[in-house]
């Protein structure tokens, strides 16, 4: 009886000494806001990873060629950061490209020439408009500071791929997509021909994402466009 008894006790003393820690795993976990940046910019990377080889591949204008080499490297780096800081996290990341995006890749697949050009630039154009947003969304709105940091670090480069395609968007007369009042990038008002690979939703886009990963911070109306330098 007495044995029982100290079993007992030692298995109370155990989940007293389990609380503090569990309790302390739980207050260490990311934000929903974290989390889903931390998906959404994977996402991105792995589809400008892709679509980087794809310019390379099958652009006409070498000009597409360079920039989707550029791109390529610079994801692919922005890439180990994300990965390394979602694992610091216990964040699961997905292992592909949103369906937006893989859409996005079909079509470039399928393109050629001049058309697979005008497609790849006004798609990646779309593409870092919403990227940057939500960027700037983590930014002032993250609450886990290696995850604000990771966003501080990939915003100017997100901004000078930016500002590269509209230079060679102007040299290839390629339409620049314009923001709506929602914050919400249009290709220039070609359509659903080229779909950005953020997907087609006007209330939460994501950098890279369809529904799997939605837009950190919801709306974007609060983050501007990026400036058209």
């Amino acid at each position: 009886m007495l044995g029982i008894k100290r079993l007992g006790l030692l298995a109370a003393l155990v989940l007293v000494g389990v609380a503090p820690a569990a309790a302390a795993q739980a207050a260490a976990q990311p934000s929903t806001q974290d989390t889903q940046y931390l998906q959404a910019v994977h996402q991105v990377n792995l589809f400008e990873i892709t679509a980087g080889d794809l310019a390379q591949q099958k652009g006409q204008n070498q000009g597409v060629k360079d920039l989707g080499a550029m791109l390529k490297t610079d994801h692919t780096q922005l890439d180990q950061t994300v990965q390394q800081t979602a694992s610091q996290l216990g964040v699961e990341l997905p292992n592909e490209p949103s369906a937006d995006q893989q859409a996005v890749i079909d079509q470039l697949n399928n393109a050629s020439g001049a058309e697979f050009d005008r497609l790849w630039v006004t798609s990646e154009l779309a593409g870092h408009v919403q990227s940057i947003q939500a960027t700037q969304t983590e930014i002032s709105q993250g609450s886990e500071q290696s995850v604000v940091q990771l966003a501080q670090t990939a915003l100017p480069i997100l901004q000078t791929h930016y500002d590269e395609l509209v230079q060679l968007a102007n040299q290839l007369g390629i339409p620049v997509p314009q923001t709506s009042a929602s914050g919400t990038p249009s290709p220039g008002g070609t359509g659903t021909e080229s779909p950005a690979p953020g997907g087609t939703g006007t209330e939460s886009p994501a950098p890279g994402g369809g529904t799997e990963s939605p837009a950190p911070g919801g709306g974007t109306t609060e983050s501007p466009a990026p400036s058209e330098s």
